[in-house]
């Protein structure tokens, strides 16, 4: 019996001590995609003359840091051919312009030069309602328990619009994204509303509402479900790869990751309250 007793304490050991081995699992590395970040944003009330546009690339599962795209050549022209050049902040993959026009309506190309290949991407930007006031609901939420912000505006009953809502929190690191379209709501006072079922008093809610195209608002519909619903933004690694409109015009099968858009906002601060 003391034999069998021992060989179970034996296997038992094994057991619990094979479970806290930590394995590391061979993945397949593909090529790196470059990576863009270039949504161009005019706030109401500014002039919208400084714009940043990002560059990384892809990288492996178990990689720590993100690779950057250094001395790409960044530019974006309008319709009259005016050019407006973005400058590399040092190395940093990020490429600055302080001299750009935005005008509603008029159509952008983005052209990005890195690797002996060329990308191009062609957007118009888009206008957005202003939002006159803000609320808060104290019995929000699906069983009325929650704070709720809401921040109204009013559609333009001349065309179709599209937008994209951004909710940030004081007391959450994570952010949420939202889109809509006014199909069922055009020409009528409407609202977005925060998504936090934590908001008490001195919390601060920060909203912005994004004016954008139909095709960026089919986009970034298909990025904010891929990657969990609304809920920790659409910016984080999703389980399936999201094309863009930026096409490669070196090497089609290369494509780039990420989506240029053009967009005037209109932003809010809220304290709880």
């Amino acid at each position: 019996m003391k034999n069998i007793a021992l060989l179970a304490t034996l296997l038992l050991t094994f057991f619990v001590s094979s479970c806290e081995n930590i394995i590391d699992l061979e993945l397949d590395k593909a090529p790196p995609k470059l990576v863009v970040e270039a949504a161009i944003n005019w706030s109401k009330g500014t002039l919208g003359n400084q714009q940043i546009i990002k560059l990384t690339t892809t990288s492996g599962f178990y990689d720590q840091d993100i690779p950057v795209v250094s001395g790409a050549t960044v530019y974006i022209s309008n319709s009259s051919k005016v050019r407006f050049d973005f400058i590399e902040l040092q190395t940093t993959g990020k490429y600055s312009c302080t001299d750009f026009i935005p005008v509603l309506d008029e159509t952008y190309t983005l052209t990005i030069i890195t690797n002996g290949e060329t990308y191009n991407a062609t957007e118009k930007l888009k206008s957005v309602a202003p939002i006159t006031r803000l609320e808060q609901d104290n019995e929000g939420g699906i069983l009325g328990t929650e704070v709720e912000v809401k921040a109204f505006y009013t559609d333009p009953a001349a065309a179709d619009n599209y937008y994209l809502f951004l909710y940030t929190y004081s007391n959450k690191v994570i952010s949420n994204y939202f889109v809509s379209s006014d199909k069922f709501y055009q020409g009528n006072e409407v609202f977005s509303s925060s998504n936090n079922g934590d908001l008490e008093i001195g919390d601060e809610v920060e909203l912005k509402h994004i004016g954008i195209s139909k095709e960026y608002y089919e986009y970034m519909s298909i990025l904010i479900n891929v990657a969990g619903g609304s809920s920790g933004g659409p910016f984080q690694s999703p389980p399936a790869t999201v094309r863009g409109n930026l096409i490669n015009k070196t090497n089609f099968d290369n494509f780039a990751l990420g989506y240029f858009s053009l967009s005037e906002t209109d932003s809010r601060k809220y304290t709880i309250e």
